[in-house]
Order: C-alpha cells, then sequence, then structure tokens
C-alpha cells in the first residue's frame, strides 16, 4: 500500500472536480481521508449559506465514492469522508489557530483508528494551510486548479495570503494550465491538464428525453452558469438564430431573467455527471462562451476535454488553453463571427472522420492515466 492522503478539497459529490477523478484512481492503492471543504471565504447570513452550513453539519446520508463518480473503486476501507466542524476562511491569527484546533480534533481520531502515519497532504483550497506541520505528513502537494485572485465568490485577501503560504511550503504545486505554471516560477510546479471519462463520453450514450428533438438544430452548455459566461454576448446570437434551440444545464447563480425570456432557450437546471453524454453527444454545437478576465485566462475547463471525447463541433470564445486544440475548435469572441461558426457547426459534424479526429485528441487523458503521471510524481516525493 502506497503513502496515504489527507486530501482538503471542495465538498465531494455533484458534479466531480479534477481533484475527485484524480482520487478516484489514486485511491485504488492507497487509504485516502477526504476532508470536505472549509472554505475560501466567511458564510453570509443567507439562505444558500444556511443551508449549506446545515447539510455539512447534519448530512443525510455518510457519502461515498461510488455515489457521485463512475467508479471502479472497489468498496473497501481505503476512503473516509470528514464533515469539517471549523470555521470557513478564518482571518484573524485566533480565528485561524481556533479552526485548525477543532478540525485537528476530528482527524486525530481517525489517523490513529487507520495507523495512518506519514501521509501525503493534497491541497485543493488554500486556507487548509494551517494544517501543515500538524499531522506528520511526509510531503505537501498543492493542486492548482484555479487563479483564486481571480476567482468570484472567495475573500481575495485571505485567500491569496494563505496562498502565498502554502507555496513557500509545498513539495509540488501541479497546476491544472500553463497560465497557472507561470504564476509560481520559483515554485516545484508540474502542469497536469484535466483527463476525461473517456468510456462515459465517447461511448454512444441514448439521447435525454427533455432535449428538443423537433429537428431544428441545437446549441447547449453545461456547467455552473455564472458571472463568467458572457450573457451579452448569448444574448445578441440567441436573438439573431431563432430557428436553434439554445440548451442550459447547470446551476443557475447570475441573473438569466434577459435570456430566460427568449422562447427558443431553455434551462434545464443540474443534471447528474454521468447523464451529461447523453445532451451534448446529441446538440450540434457545445459553447464555451466565456467573457474575457484573468479568471478565465488562466482557467482550463474541464468540460473543454469532455466536449471533445463526445465529437460535436466547439463553438467558444478565445482563451489561453485552446492553444493546444487549435483547428478542432471555431474560435468567436463576437456576435457575428459565433452566429458563422454555429452555422457552420451544422455541417461540420456531418463530416466523415470529424468526431473520430476530436476524440483523438484526447484519446491518452484518460483520468486514469492522468493519475497514473501524478502517482509517479507522488512516488517521488
Amino acid at each position: 500500500m502506497k503513502p496515504p492522503l489527507i486530501v482538503f478539497g471542495e465538498d465531494w459529490g455533484g458534479l466531480p472536480s479534477s481533484t475527485q477523478h484524480l482520487i478516484e484512481h489514486l485511491a485504488q492503492a492507497r487509504k485516502v481521508i477526504w476532508v470536505n471543504s472549509i472554505g475560501l471565504r466567511r458564510p453570509r447570513l443567507n439562505r444558500h449559506d444556511i443551508l449549506r452550513a446545515w447539510h455539512k453539519l447534519w448530512p443525510r446520508k455518510a457519502s461515498s465514492p461510488q455515489q457521485h463518480l463512475k467508479s471502479s473503486l472497489p468498496a473497501s476501507d481505503n476512503f473516509f469522508l470528514v464533515n469539517p466542524l471549523t470555521l470557513p476562511a478564518p482571518r484573524s491569527r485566533v480565528a485561524r489557530w481556533l479552526a485548525t484546533r477543532l478540525l485537528l480534533k476530528q482527524l486525530r481520531p481517525l489517523l490513529r483508528s487507520q495507523q495512518i502515519t506519514a501521509p501525503l497532504l493534497w491541497i485543493s483550497l488554500p486556507t487548509a494551510v494551517d494544517f501543515i506541520g500538524h499531522l506528520e505528513e511526509s510531503a505537501v502537494i498543492y493542486y492548482c486548479g484555479d487563479d483564486f485572485s481571480a476567482l468570484a465568490g472567495v475573500d481575495h485577501d485571505t485567500v491569496a495570503a494563505r496562498e502565498e503560504a502554502l507555496v513557500a511550503r509545498a513539495d509540488l504545486i501541479l497546476c491544472a494550465s500553463q497560465r497557472l505554471v507561470a504564476k509560481f516560477p520559483c515554485a516545484p510546479t508540474r502542469l497536469l491538464n484535466h483527463g476525461v471519462d473517456l468510456a462515459l463520453f465517447a461511448k454512444p450514450s441514448p439521447r435525454a428525453l427533455d432535449l428538443p428533438d423537433d429537428g431544428r438544430p441545437i446549441a447547449g452548455f453545461y456547467g455552473s452558469i455564472s458571472h463568467w459566461l458572457n450573457l451579452d454576448l448569448l444574448c445578441t446570437v440567441i436573438k439573431q438564430l431563432p430557428e436553434w434551440h439554445f440548451i442550459f444545464i447547470g446551476k443557475i447563480v447570475v441573473d438569466v431573467s434577459a435570456l430566460a425570456g427568449l422562447d427558443n432557450v431553455r434551462f434545464l437546471g443540474e443534471r447528474p455527471h454521468r447523464q451529461l453524454p447523453s445532451y451534448c453527444q446529441h446538440w450540434n454545437a457545445s459553447l464555451l462562451p466565456f467573457i474575457d478576465n484573468s479568471q478565465i485566462r488562466a482557467c482550463n475547463p474541464l468540460k473543454l476535454v469532455e466536449y471533445l471525447a463526445c465529437g460535436r463541433p466547439i463553438v467558444t470564445t478565445n482563451f489561453p488553453a485552446l492553444q493546444a486544440y487549435r483547428g478542432l475548435v471555431q474560435i468567436a469572441d463576437q456576435a457575428p463571427a459565433m452566429i458563422e461558426a454555429l452555422q457552420a457547426s451544422r455541417q461540420l459534424h456531418d463530416l466523415a472522420g470529424f468526431s473520430p479526429a476530436t476524440r483523438q485528441t484526447v484519446a491518452d487523458k484518460d483520468w486514469a492515466s492522468q493519475a497514473q503521471l501524478t502517482a509517479q510524481w507522488l512516488d517521488a516525493l
């Protein structure tokens, strides 16, 4: 059995993150303690934060990897999920000390009962830096999937300070994009591109029953419907393509009333990750309509490789992570160009060899191979 991992990540479940995909595979050869999110900002007195706190403190049912991922992970005692009883994103020195002690009181008995010694600390959220040095870890890995200095919904000053401290103490930094690698020029970094579940996204899936099927073309997007979507651009494009359906799948966290009022737009809400191919394999074009900001310039969207595995044309605004896929995606930053790209996609996906060509670009990027590469780096620590 390889050295155990203590993972400080987001809340396990829902649409699985890159960290969850990697840990699913790494857990097949080692014990894993997954600590649900300790937060990137202090909670507010609103319905969302109150409900989130309630489910953390009184979860309806214990979670396991098998509940949320299409997993080959055996039903064993290798995976432990911890809902932290602590203070989210504490700012003051006293609050940080208290938050650390509260969570250590949960973790240490579990480590003793499982005879876990010299674990590797895997930190995906910089606010977990305060636990370094308290768990007798043998090494610290910082998995950086986003530019936290630009990420919405976080306490930027708090997180920036914690990230700086984390980078100084990390033995290895894994970055999801080249832009993030460049952010840490003096640190031990590795580029770890996102993988894809090829068995899920490349294997033909039946058409979702709630996907329109009236012969009209469909453009679709799945993911968080948030501020990073260029809603103004979308609104202009959609109004000029009344013969198209525009489908959005995901949690809505911004005002979309301008789009929701259009006859050819449907917001379907959230769907389990395993159901997404039933949608994106059957629409005419996959959308990545982002705004241009520092968060997007540093990102490497997980859905990009999933879209490629599905084999449908991709219409996207420009951002650096597309560089590796030039020629396979249609880049359009203005409404006229996006309209032209969408119209062209109707013929593009019918071309012989188009879908195999896009799938071939991600054929070696399945999560198992990405996790194997990660394991090699961990073994070298």
